[in-house]
């Protein structure tokens, strides 16, 4: 047993050289998805079961995107049929309502189970880190990972030189940001890259054009979920999450499918 001036000495000894064992370990990784989202998590769980090394990295410390607020505050999602089936894989309870087609989740529990389902499948998430550069070849242009710091370095406003991630897939699977696509086409602008920016509500086509959307960017980098709709100027959807969920099932196929062949 440890005297009590030694434990303080242990704990931080532990947190230390295990988060650093973490890092170390995936420095190098098949794919990093930036964002925790509900695209960025679906997409986790399906590319860690096919057996990729998969890191999820988020600047909060906490998980689910925009999913916690549900619409407006009040704590619930709606998620069509089409849905059905990723909620089942991940354990997700839901509602029927009396609008034949159309479920309603509580949003606690498509957070919790989102991030579960992740990492049972064997994705880590990672809190509190901001990527805030992108690591880029050419010819012929590339992604081949991610530059990153502490989330507090970034909001302390300090000037401090970044660490790097490598990755053979990168997911921008930030949101109405789309934080990566907007560094890759403010840095790189002879790549040509356009953001057209997201459109106001149009629930129906959102729901369906996110995801005809969804896919590679350029070799390397690929989008999801809002993301989707700032890159190619497609209409938002509110608190329905199938798109969100059939985004990140559709980008886990594509960037299995190039990993495969790479």
């Amino acid at each position: 047993m440890v005297t009590s001036l030694e434990l303080e000495h242990l704990i931080s000894k532990l947190i230390v050289s295990e988060a650093s064992k973490d890092l170390i370990d995936h420095l190098e990784n098949d794919v990093v998805i930036v964002g925790a989202g509900p695209s960025g998590l679906t997409a986790a769980k399906y590319l860690a079961e096919k057996g990729f090394k998969v890191v999820v990295l988020e600047k909060r410390l906490s998980y689910g995107g925009g999913i916690g607020g549900g619409g407006s505050l009040f704590h619930k999602v709606v998620v069509d049929e089409r849905g059905l089936e990723i909620l089942r894989d991940f354990r997700i309870r839901f509602n029927e309502t009396n609008v034949e087609g159309y479920y309603v989740v509580d949003t606690a529990e498509l957070m919790t189970r989102l991030a579960a389902g992740a990492l049972d499948a064997g994705a880590k998430i990672i809190f509190g880190i901001e990527v805030e550069d992108l690591i880029i070849r050419e010819n012929p242009w590339r992604v081949l990972g991610v530059v990153f710091l502490w989330s507090a370095i970034k909001i302390a406003g300090l000037h401090v030189d970044p660490l790097f991630m490598m990755s053979k897939a990168t997911i921008d699977a930030t949101g109405h940001d789309a934080a990566l696509l907007n560094i890759l086409a403010s840095k790189n602008k002879d790549i040509g890259l356009v953001i057209k920016g997201e459109r106001s509500g149009f629930a129906e086509r959102s729901e369906r054009d996110v995801v005809e959307y969804t896919g590679r960017v350029i070799p390397g980098l690929y989008v999801v979920g809002m993301a989707v709709a700032a890159l190619h100027g497609l209409y938002r959807m509110g608190p329905i999450f199938t798109g969100m969920l059939l985004s990140g099932r559709k980008v886990a196929e594509i960037v299995s499918q190039d990993l495969r062949k790479s």
